[in-house]
């Protein structure tokens, strides 16, 4: 915490901290007053099961050796935490004091006066802070001594015995006094030396308890406390209120509790029980949603004996509702690659969707709900599943690919076959293009790559055919034709096969575009 606290402070002093962000240290350091205190009662009530045992037990001497040792570290523990405190009113008093009609403090914002004091002259290593780090890590050692399972570490580091640090150009460089007090407004330093004194009271607690198990007078401790937040929900519409609980809420390290939900145990993660199921409903209200519950138990071993809480929660499911989005089509169209994007919002981040289609095939793309609809059949079901569990069906009607338009041109200019061409202006040669349908085009550009495969085209006379061209591919040369051609002669033009390339690069042919088209040479 002091490593985080470092890095945010620099960051405010560098934005010149403004009292609002000031006030938030005063509550941090409020607040690790108050869990100090809550340690430290649980430790003295701790210290007096430990006597009651002794004593129930006859006073025999192994046990009040015991019990001497953890007076000794009750005694130790309170001598450190009475010297950080008159460390903290030292800082206070040196900084300009409290205000006695508001009871802020004068000097929050100054540093430069608690850091002649705490650091010293530069490079002399004579500021106060240099005997906290001996006290405090020699209070770590008289600890250890105690109990032969005790190995606990200094908690007064300089920079480079901290992993965070020591690798750092800058702060590696940096002892315990300046790491902690450097550049550090007063009042962050007072939130410093809180969470020091925190510190101390854990490894009293560590200490008992270990002391305790001796006699046979471990009991339940709530060393790690939380603040924990309970939404009515997470998804607030706007224009509407947000509301929650806020409380603290508290576990051991050292009891192993034992749960269990729906009468199956539960895997257990830092003194948390992990509840995961699968939301499932039968039944829907008219608002799509199912009130739900499960129950849960949580056993826990006290001097006492065992205890068991039961729990019983209630939740709602909501029916997910499948969107669908298309990313390039307003319908499906047969044998071709629809991209449709499939949402479920009511999953939020847990959406892991599949999809499997009656009617068609399904490919799923590289983005979350990207799937590629290619329907073989008029209509299409599509479903739509989230880790392996069914949400929905979606039906779709499949429309025939529309057929493309043939123009006639020449030297890239439509020949016009209204009116026609005059005898000087017989055209040389002439192109076949397939053209798309507009919309189709537009919607599904992949699928609308046409080609005019093969056409004929004929010089006649009368009912005389003169010449004709066998053409295979959209381009033909008709000088050949061009020297035979008089005036009152028509070219008659009939395309024979026209082929789709469609999303696939596949090459497909196109039914029913046999179109015959003529030209009058005057």
């Amino acid at each position: 915490m002091i490593g985080m606290m470092y890095l945010v402070l620099t960051a405010l002093l560098a934005l010149q901290v403004s009292n609002a962000v000031l006030d938030k240290f005063v509550f941090i350091d409020q607040s690790l007053q108050q869990a100090k205190e809550s340690t430290r009662q649980q430790n003295d009530t701790r210290l007096k099961a430990i006597e009651g045992q002794v004593e129930k037990k006859g006073n025999k001497p192994e046990d009040l050796d015991v019990l001497g040792r953890a007076k000794q570290v009750y005694d130790e523990t309170t001598a450190m935490i009475a010297y950080i405190q008159d460390f903290r009113n030292k800082v206070i008093d040196i900084s300009g004091g409290v205000d006695p009609e508001t009871q802020e403090l004068k000097g929050a914002k100054d540093y430069d006066r608690q850091m002649a004091w705490t650091i010293g002259p530069e490079g002399s290593k004579k500021g106060e802070a240099y005997t906290l780090q001996a006290k405090l890590n020699g209070f770590v050692e008289k600890i250890n001594s105690l109990h032969d399972s005790l190995s606990l570490g200094a908690v007064a580091l300089d920079a480079k015995d901290i992993d965070a640090y020591k690798n750092d150009p800058d702060k590696g460089k940096m002892d315990f006094a300046q790491l902690n007090f450097l550049n550090t407004p007063t009042v962050a330093c007072l939130a410093i030396l809180s969470d020091y004194e925190s510190r101390v009271a854990q490894i009293e607690s560590t200490a008992l308890e270990a002391l305790a198990k001796d006699v046979g007078a471990s009991e339940l401790r709530f060393d790690k406390i939380m603040a924990v937040v309970s939404p009515e929900s997470k998804v607030v519409a706007a224009g509407t209120p947000y509301k929650a609980e806020m409380f603290i809420a508290a576990s051991s390290s050292s009891t192993k509790p034992q749960m269990t939900y729906n009468g199956k145990p539960v895997k257990i993660e830092d003194g948390k029980g992990i509840i995961e199921f699968t939301a499932n409903a039968s039944k829907y209200d008219a608002e799509n949603k199912s009130t739900q519950t499960w129950k849960g138990s949580i056993t826990i071993s006290t001097p006492k004996g065992d205890t068991t809480i039961e729990v019983e929660e209630e939740f709602i499911v909501a029916k997910p509702v499948v969107q669908v989005r298309s990313g390039e089509v307003s319908a499906l169209y047969l044998n071709c690659g629809n991209n449709l994007q499939i949402d479920v919002p009511a999953l939020g981040p847990a959406y892991d969707p599949s999809f499997r289609a009656n009617g068609g095939q399904v490919i799923e793309g590289s983005k979350k709900g990207s799937v590629t609809v290619v329907p073989n059949r008029a209509t299409v079901e599509l479903n739509v599943f989230s880790g392996g569990n069914a949400i929905g069906t979606e039906k779709f009607r499949v429309k025939k690919v529309p057929k493309p338009t043939i123009a006639i041109k020449s030297r890239g200019r439509a020949v016009d076959l209204k009116n026609g061409v005059s005898l000087a202006q017989f055209p040389r040669s002439l192109e076949a293009d397939a053209v798309a349908e507009p919309s189709f085009a537009e919607f599904l550009p992949k699928d609308a790559r046409y080609k005019v495969f093969e056409w004929d085209v004929t010089l006649a006379r009368g009912r005389r055919a003169l010449g004709q061209k066998k053409v295979n591919g959209p381009n033909v040369n008709l000088t050949d034709l061009a020297s035979k051609a008089r005036a009152g002669d028509r070219l008659v033009i009939e395309i024979k096969e026209v082929k789709r390339l469609n999303f696939k690069s596949e090459t497909e042919s196109v039914p029913g575009v046999n179109d015959i088209f003529t030209i009058p040479i005057n």
